[in-house]
């Protein structure tokens, strides 16, 4: 894997101090290009060599979705009599 070469679509972005905090600014092209708003919630989650990636989608939920939908499925005919 070549370190030294980045995409060339990659944007760079710097950590800086705001107020008593830190923080990542996002050019506004990034922010509609990933469809994000201000307050949107983004899940960080970490990669190989100091890398993260930062997204939307909460990979704890979707896992706890496709546990309940699988439970739904398998009992269905359990559920359907219980809502009767």
């Amino acid at each position: 894997m070549a370190d030294d070469v980045l995409d060339a679509d990659a944007e760079v972005l710097q950590i800086k101090k705001i107020g008593n905090s830190v923080g990542l600014i996002l050019p506004k092209s990034l922010l509609a290009r990933l469809r994000l708003e201000v307050g949107d919630v983004l899940h960080v989650v970490d990669q190989p060599e100091r890398g993260f990636k930062a997204t939307p989608y909460d990979p704890k939920h979707a896992r706890a979705l496709a546990i309940a939908r699988k439970a739904f499925k398998d009992y269905a005919e359990t559920f359907r009599d219980l809502a009767k």
